[in-house]
């Protein structure tokens, strides 16, 4: 890229901690490097490429240093970035012109289930080993001149460290690490080490009142102590009172029996919508009282509020697909927060701005779609009209198949073309279903509606013949007769069946990649397809980044049939698998070359799936909303003929913004 820099800083700091009660082992880096205690002992810094040795900057030093440099003109790059550069942006008030980040670099290179630490890429890369000396320093608020000279030489060789590996990843994609990759890193931390999103602290307050009120109230109603409802076997105890037999499950852990009470288990699920009104509200409780996760988001947003704005803590390629994921140890993710939910509410745009939101719809069954070659599911996204619908007609045979005129073979052929299209089976569907598939909520498929689907006598005989289908059968929890287990088993099946006779350029799709293990990730032989390149152990993605599998190997069932497991915790790795990962990390393409078009003139501050959220001045927010969709629904000059489609809204909240 051109250099947006005339010069490039590697920096480490050293900063004050305590084992007992101020460490980043028990805090957020937001909560230390904003606590009162935070002190910079020093930082150590040279240029990059630049053949001299690292300079220490002492405490009393820092910010003079910090004003004498241009940093409109001044990249920096660290390991793990997101704590040096906030220190810098948050505590001197500078703001490098680019960052980089060797951390993140080194998760889209080799994994995030390596590890990546400084000390663990030295050995890698067979680098002198990172010191310790910075164990003496625990406790210690003031440095003797001995002590400092020593954190001095520790830092100055974790400054060598991250150079020399920040080279060797430079190094390690042919024709150096893709520029948009290492934009997307400097965006990432731009939102964390730059943050602009205010939180409603007022609102904040109001709803953790509101909510503790609710429970109050719930728990009056009953008559139950919220104790018993914490307890496993207290909450038993409740339910048999009720009259209700408390559901149980084989725990997948241990392997012993265990009680069915997670919110996810179909058992647990039933209770819920339990026709006994008692039963159903204790179990709501049981949620209400378990489900601390969002009173506890709420009171760090307060704690947050009270500090300053909010510091979105995403990492980089944190998922082996490359999407982003919570920083680890952040106490925040807000890749999860409920639509609608006062927490999204209280996010903000500063005063005299607003928030653009923009969301890619079905951005997942588009690429399939389109590495499948399926023409007639091209033809369903690029008609612009309700995709479900059109995929349901096709599904099904039924011309003119609305919502309105049959919303269960609608809401089938969405579950169907959302989560099919990777190789699930029928017994897994059936499953997910009774707890809710894709958010939607529980459903049971019932005689008439196998009827409908065109289940017959024939077709439960054959399906009831096979001893493996009884015995994925008997596995699925539920709280229905066996009866009914076995016709919502023949319908979900039947749906299956349906999906893949409709889509066969997709399990053609699954076929060709099952082939591909053996001829390409196995046997090395390069094989190019359309915008991927299938080589040895890796599937090399269209901005140059690769899937990797590692450590290959392949064994015998009891069948005689090959599987395939990869890494050191042997994953699993077939056809569908394969398909999932290159349509979940092509769509991450398309999402983030569209981020990148906007971040040339809006800034990115935020990034949920295949949302992004941008900061824009109120006076051009009906153009912005107009020009940002654009950005995101660009043809890829990778992808030629791939309908996309968008849904943009905007707003000061971004709960509210669409």
């Amino acid at each position: 890229m051109s250099d947006p820099f005339d010069k490039l800083l590697v920096i480490d700091f050293e900063t004050r901690w305590d084992s007992k009660e101020y460490t980043l082992s028990k805090m957020t880096t937001e909560e230390y490097i904003r606590d009162p205690r935070f002190k910079a002992f020093g930082l150590c810094f040279k240029p990059l490429d630049v053949n001299v040795p690292p300079q220490w900057v002492s405490h009393d030093d820092i910010q003079g240093w910090v004003d004498e440099q241009d940093w409109s003109r001044t990249a920096v790059l660290a390991h793990n970035a997101q704590f040096d550069i906030a220190i810098l942006s948050w505590v001197y008030g500078a703001k490098p012109c680019f960052i980089f980040d060797s951390l993140s670099m080194a998760r889209a290179l080799r994994g995030v289930e390596v590890g990546n630490s400084l000390a663990k890429l030295a050995d890698h890369y067979e680098l002198p080993p990172k010191g310790n000396a910075v164990h003496s320093t625990n406790g210690l608020t003031d440095l003797s001149y001995e002590v400092e000279q020593e954190l001095a030489e520790y830092c100055a060789h974790d400054v060598f460290l991250c150079e020399e590996i920040f080279v060797r990843l430079i190094k390690e994609v042919e024709g150096g690490f893709p520029v948009k990759e290492l934009k997307l890193i400097d965006m990432t931390l731009r939102m964390f080490t730059n943050p602009v999103l205010e939180l409603d602290e007022d609102m904040l307050r109001e709803a953790i009142k509101d909510e503790k009120e609710k429970r109050e109230t719930i728990l009056a109603k009953i008559g139950v102590e919220e104790t018993a409802l914490a307890s496993n076997d207290q909450f038993a105890n409740v339910l048999i009172g009720l009259g209700c037999i408390p559901p149980k499950k084989i725990s997948k852990t241990t392997g012993k029996e265990a009680y069915a009470f997670a919110k996810n288990d179909a058992l647990f699920q039933a209770l819920l919508n339990n026709d006994n009104e008692d039963v159903s509200i204790v179990c709501e409780a049981r949620l209400k009282v378990k489900s601390t996760l969002e009173r506890t988001r709420a009171q760090r947003f307060v704690d947050i509020a009270g500090r300053g704005t909010l510091p979105v803590p995403l990492n980089y390629y944190g998922a082996h697909t490359g999407r982003w994921s919570a920083s680890k140890g952040s106490g925040l993710n807000l890749q999860n927060l409920k639509r609608g939910s006062f927490l999204r509410k209280a996010i903000q745009a500063p005063e005299g701005y607003t928030l653009v939101v923009c969301d890619l719809s079905q951005i997942e069954p588009r690429v399939l779609a389109y590495l499948a070659g399926s023409e007639s599911l091209i033809q369903i996204f690029a008609s612009g009209q309700d995709a479900y619908s059109r995929f349901g007609a096709q599904m099904f045979g039924i011309p003119n198949l609305t919502k309105e005129s049959h919303p269960t073979l609608r809401q089938s052929a969405k579950s169907a073309l959302l989560g099919c299209g990777y190789g699930m089976g029928w017994a897994s569907f059936s499953a997910q279903l009774l707890t809710g598939f894709l958010g939607a909520p529980p459903t049971m498929y019932d005689k008439t509606f196998a009827k409908q689907l065109g289940v017959d006598k024939m077709y439960a005989h054959d399906f009831l013949s096979w001893e493996t289908n009884m015995e994925l059968l008997n596995n699925i929890p539920h709280t229905c007769k066996e009866s009914e287990l076995i016709i919502h088993c023949l319908a979900a099946k039947k749906i299956i069946d349906k999906y893949r006779d409709a889509a066969h350029n997709v399990t053609d799709l699954w076929e060709m990649c099952n082939h591909l293990i053996q001829l390409s990730l196995v046997g090395g032989k390069d094989f190019e397809y359309k915008c991927l390149t299938f080589s040895k152990e890796r599937i090399i993605l269209p901005n140059g980044l690769a899937l990797r599998y590692p450590n290959l190997t392949g064994s015998a069932d009891v069948k005689g049939r090959v599987q395939w497991s990869y890494g050191d915790d042997n994953k699993k790795l077939y056809g569908g698998k394969i398909v999932e990962n290159v349509v979940q990390a092509v769509a991450r393409c398309v999402m983030t070359d569209g981020m990148l078009r906007i971040q040339k003139r809006y800034s990115c501050v935020l990034t949920v799936h295949d949302e992004v959220v941008c900061l824009v001045p109120e006076d051009e927010a009906i153009e912005a909303e107009q020009w940002v969709l654009e950005q995101m629904i660009e043809e890829p000059k990778y992808m030629k003929g791939i309908p996309l489609g968008a849904e943009t809204g905007c707003n000061k909240r971004y709960g509210e913004a669409k």
